[in-house]
């Protein structure tokens, strides 16, 4: 397993440093937006999506990535190249997210010259990535599932009770590979509900009810909402990949609560409702 893993991120690492320098080749330098930069200040490159690469091709600068879209660099401080003009080439920085590529060059700065301290990656700065079928982003992610979740609820038959929680599928989306769930489960003690998991698999459907029953597991790729206790109602929006299964078997929702009380509830959605789902 930790093999195979390996090896999909070499190939994936390939694949951006080809689709980079294809891009430099094909983007000339007056095309690249000029940076400035000193000692003294760090640069913060703010990505509207996850960073996937980044190559510093200059050997005075040094960068980091602190969280998954913000990128930061500065020049080293014990460089020994001259500093006579403020043009001073320090090099290409490429960055590349999951949809994009971005190259910009840096120069260093003379002490009276203003130096950014913050850049977001804009549209303009962008290079499409052409590297066939490319997953959607976390962020197109949320923007559909924020969709799903101003929408009116469509089903009405899709709903279970157990120990006082009932759960209610209240509309199913695709997109491209991805399939949307919204789901609320309702509270009707008074007694709050501590989620512990909302898990989802594919299970038989004879077997379905038993216990301690092994199924497919799917793990979803997005969840709208991250919430650990609620009173009354919770809903939320699933996306899991795209998947199909036999007629004799079912998709269960289960949701439990932390211990000591355990309660729990599942829901089963029919492949045939996916076959009916709205398409966004």
């Amino acid at each position: 397993m930790k093999t195979t893993v390996v090896i999909i991120c070499l190939v994936s690492l390939f694949v951006f440093q080809a689709n980079a320098q294809e891009a430099a080749a094909n983007n000339p330098v007056s095309e690249r937006q000029k940076l400035y930069i000193r000692e003294d200040i760090t640069l913060h490159f703010t990505s509207p999506e996850p960073i996937q690469y980044v190559d510093i091709s200059g050997k005075n600068l040094v960068g980091d990535l602190p969280l998954d879209n913000v990128f930061r660099i500065k020049v080293l401080g014990d460089s020994t190249f001259t500093r006579h003009s403020a043009s001073q080439d320090l090099g290409v920085v490429t960055i590349i997210g999951q949809k994009f590529i971005a190259q910009y060059d840096l120069h260093y700065a003379s002490q009276n010259q203003k130096v950014p301290t913050l850049l977001e990656i804009l549209p303009s700065d962008m290079r499409p990535l052409d590297i066939g079928t490319t997953p959607l982003t976390q962020n197109e992610l949320r923007e559909f599932s924020l969709e799903v979740y101003k929408q009116k609820y469509k089903i009405k038959n899709l709903h279970n009770s157990q120990y006082g929680i009932t759960g209610y599928v209240n509309n199913i989306h695709t997109l491209d590979d991805y399939i949307f769930l919204d789901i609320t489960f309702a509270n009707e003690t008074n007694l709050k509900f501590d989620v512990d998991q909302v898990r989802f698999r594919v299970e038989d459907k004879k077997i379905v009810k038993a216990t301690n029953v092994q199924g497919i597991e799917l793990e979803p790729v997005y969840t709208l909402f991250e919430k650990e206790t609620f009173k009354r109602k919770y809903r939320n929006i699933y996306v899991l990949k795209k998947f199909s299964f036999p007629n004799n078997k079912v998709l269960v929702i289960e949701l439990t609560e932390t211990q000591l009380s355990g309660r729990s509830l599942t829901l089963e959605i029919d492949y045939s409702d996916l076959l009916q789902a709205d398409t966004l």
